[in-house]
């Protein structure tokens, strides 16, 4: 079998946290016989510095001609400081996820439990966490027309947009991954003041009798906000739209008592892209010191869900939970005591995987 992967390591730390997971792939790939042909391309500030465009042509047209696309992260100082940046490194976010037909994320949150003493939440309420929160991604206000400001600046306004169309796929597409898990599914919305929200709700509603075996709640968002901090185990597959699912996953992050082990998967009509929820944070780039947890278990993801190769990903999720469990991690979730580089720990995770 042939693995055809575009790589994108994008900004900050991209580059580094990518280099660690393709040590992972490439060790996996050589121990199961897989063919591996992979190509880099650039995305975000990088790609602005260089020719001008944060998701350039030639980017995308790998991207489409790839069986998966390992993402690092995008952003850069240079353009958050910059308020009159007219071109903006996030942009090649949204583009891609555009053209690529993205209309979903998927962001596994499971509470390891070496790590339960560094989330905020009391270690029982952590402990055996396993949900799946499940974002669309190419609607609502981030995409909405019309969007801007008023002539004298003093105003400005977003417009939230939804079509039928938009939310039967996404919901499908939960209640898909809830028959394969505990067939519960918890459908987020604002339904008692948006009219957005009032569709998703009707066509929700209308979707649910076709899986009668699935355990179906209605939640507003606010509420599941609470939840999630109150009650995380209670959660089983949530989905919601897309600035809710922004907000709401980041917040899931907290369970897993860092941002740095969150994978993720966004999935639609093209090629299916896989990344860490963290950004680029510029800060650590260079230094060595940035986890690379996140962007290792998003390459499980891969084998997993862009190939079918349920093996392969669990080998590279036991030797992540083999390193957390040896103490051999990064800074930012280290017990006390010696942590590791970023590469100390990429290599570790590969000779793992190799033995």
């Amino acid at each position: 079998m042939k693995l055809n992967i575009a790589v994108l390591p994008g900004d900050g730390i991209g580059p580094e946290i990518i280099e660690q997971a393709m040590k992972a792939i490439e060790v996996v790939c050589r121990k199961k016989n897989l063919e591996l042909s992979y190509k880099t391309a650039l995305v975000g500030a990088c790609a602005i510095d260089s020719v001008g465009d944060p998701y350039p042509d030639e980017t995308h047209a790998l991207c489409m001609q790839s069986d998966a696309v390992l993402f690092g992260a995008i952003g850069s100082p240079t353009y958050d400081n910059d308020p009159t940046a007219k071109v903006r490194p996030e942009q090649g976010l949204l583009a891609m996820r555009k053209k690529l037909g993205l209309y979903a994320n998927i962001r596994p949150v499971t509470a390891f439990h070496s790590l339960a003493q560094k989330s905020p939440l009391r270690a029982d309420l952590v402990s055996g966490v396993d949900l799946m929160c499940i974002r669309e991604l190419t609607g609502g206000m981030y995409f909405g027309r019309p969007q801007g400001r008023s002539e004298d600046g003093n105003t400005a306004y977003d417009t939230c947009v939804y079509s039928r169309e938009e939310i039967e796929r996404i919901v499908r597409l939960a209640y898909g991954y809830a028959m394969k898990r505990r067939k519960k599914l918890t459908i987020v919305d604002k339904a008692n003041v948006l009219a957005t929200s009032r569709l998703w709700r009707e066509v929700s509603q209308e979707i649910e009798k076709d899986f009668p075996e699935v355990e179906t709640e209605y939640m507003f968002v606010d509420n599941a906000a609470m939840r999630l901090v109150q009650w995380p185990g209670s959660f089983d597959v949530m989905v919601t739209e897309n600035m809710f699912g922004d907000i709401l996953t980041d917040e899931a992050s907290v369970i897993t008592g860092s941002l740095g082990m969150l994978p993720s998967a966004s999935v639609g009509l093209h090629t299916s892209v896989f990344e860490p929820v963290h950004g680029s944070y510029p800060q650590a780039a260079g230094k060595n010191i940035a986890n690379p947890l996140a962007t290792i278990l998003s390459a499980a993801l891969m084998f997993e869900y862009a190939f079918n190769l349920r093996e392969e990903g669990r080998m590279i999720r036991n030797a992540v939970t083999a390193s957390m469990d040896a103490g051999i991690v990064t800074e930012d979730i280290a017990q006390g005591g010696r942590s590791y580089g970023t590469s100390e720990v990429g290599d570790w995770i590969a000779d793992r995987i190799g033995i």
